[in-house]
């Protein structure tokens, strides 16, 4: 799920008129009058022009202009489709309501969240790995936290990520690889996990498991590889867990089940994908207090400094409705309905011989089209089955002839995709 140095979000349609397309995001440069002394940061000069949303936004947009009685479906971008249940609505709404009055009225709240729900996290997905509720940092969701660990690390540090994954910065057009990123082949061929024999070592690794976009969820014994590979290496592991929940085999659901990781791994995880909060927003960063730095000062009070000097603690409403998620009457029971979406996909796959990964201990199913370009499969399932995908080039060189298929959808929109599809291919 990570995605590094820059946002994901959907440009508005507006944005998509040929005429004021600039160089960067859509843009255009408009002749003013005056302009200040002040540069532009040089960083966001090297932006790519098109990053992967983006564009297939503009190719929906031209699809639809061209075709405009289509009936899309979007299984695209990972978005959650499913109404947020009753019983965490509900505690919203009530704070929400009691803030008009004395008694409920709460003003700003710690910056590393509400005490109780730091300890409800550290008690549902960390009890048995002794995590404390003072090294859990409740944020407004796992995409801000890593903009927060990046800041933390500074920018000269080197850094290494699984290939498929979400980066983005300076591109190489011609390697379609970014600049100043080690890359950890993690396909078919070695079990989604890269060979760490013939990996470099670097200060920091992104690690996403389950993986978005593969699927894949680490075995134990891969992520005890890791752990090793960092421990002897001096780096450290940032770890992506969003999609923990989704595991449904013995594959760990925290890296800090892994013996040692507490010394060199920080863990980022979300509400998002399990309870709906895509737009409620709220998530959380665990920095264990064995972590430290080369010079032995402990990771958790630099973490601490960032998010008290760059963030004013989550909406405390989001908060109420995290507890409402995680108390005894709580509910994480939307994992099973997009798991199953996930299931009729492969199972229309398979149909059709089509060779086709994940989808069970993760929402998104990882196609294989051996031999063809990615951009070009998008366009042509786009073209005559007017389904939306995300052509696995987008995650990296690695992710060239795949596509992913988002299971996050209504259940008629799924069965209809599976019908398209068999239709398309058969």
């Amino acid at each position: 799920m990570y995605k590094l140095l820059i946002c994901n979000s959907t440009l508005s349609d507006k944005l998509f008129d040929p005429g004021c397309l600039h160089t960067s995001f859509g843009i255009r440069k408009e002749k003013k009058d005056h302009y200040t002394n002040v540069p532009r940061n040089a960083n966001l000069e090297k932006l790519p022009k098109g990053y992967l949303f983006p564009e297939i936004s503009l190719r929906q947009h031209q699809h639809l202009e061209q075709h405009p009685d289509a009936s899309l479906i979007s299984l695209g971008i990972g978005d959650t489709t499913e109404p947020v249940p009753d019983i965490v609505t509900s505690r919203m709404a009530d704070f929400a309501s009691g803030l008009s009055t004395l008694e409920g009225y709460r003003g700003y709240g710690a910056e590393q969240g509400n005490k109780e729900l730091r300890k409800a996290i550290a008690e549902t997905f960390y009890k048995d790995v002794n995590v404390k509720d003072s090294e859990v940092f409740v944020s407004d969701g796992a995409q801000c936290d890593i903009a927060r660990l990046q800041l933390l690390l500074g920018s000269r540090v080197t850094a290494s990520v699984q290939d498929p994954s979400f980066p983005a910065g300076d591109l190489d057009h011609e390697t379609g690889r970014y600049h100043r990123l080690e890359y950890m082949k993690c396909g078919p061929e070695n079990k989604f996990f890269p060979d760490l024999r013939r990996t470099s070592s670097t200060d920091v690794i992104f690690f996403c498991s389950p993986n978005n976009p593969t699927g894949h969820a680490a075995t134990r014994q891969q992520l005890e590889q890791l752990v090793k590979f960092a421990k002897d290496n001096g780096s450290i592991i940032v770890f992506d867990s969003a999609y923990a929940t989704y595991i449904s085999d013995d594959s760990p659901r925290s890296i800090f089940e892994i013996p040692g990781a507490k010394e060199v791994a920080v863990e980022i995880s979300s509400f998002s994908k399990f309870a709906g909060f895509t737009g409620v927003r709220l998530g959380w960063t665990v920095v264990p207090s064995e972590l430290c730095f080369s010079n032995g000062f402990p990771v958790i009070h630099d973490f601490n400094r960032v998010v008290c000097t760059c963030f004013n603690g989550a909406s405390n409403i989001a908060q109420a409705g995290g507890l409402a998620c995680l108390s005894s009457e709580g509910v994480r029971t939307r994992v099973n309905y997009y798991k199953e979406n996930a299931e009729i996909l492969l199972d229309a796959l398979a149909s059709l011989n089509i060779k086709a990964y994940g989808g069970q201990n993760a929402p998104y199913v990882w196609v294989h089209f051996p031999g063809m370009n990615s951009w070009e499969v998008f366009d042509m399932i786009l073209e005559k089955a007017n389904i939306i995908t995300v052509p696995g080039c987008g995650f990296g060189p690695g992710g060239e002839e795949f596509l992913r298929i988002s299971a996050f959808g209504h259940r008629e929109s799924i069965l209809e995709a599976a019908r398209r599809l068999k239709a398309l291919f058969s």
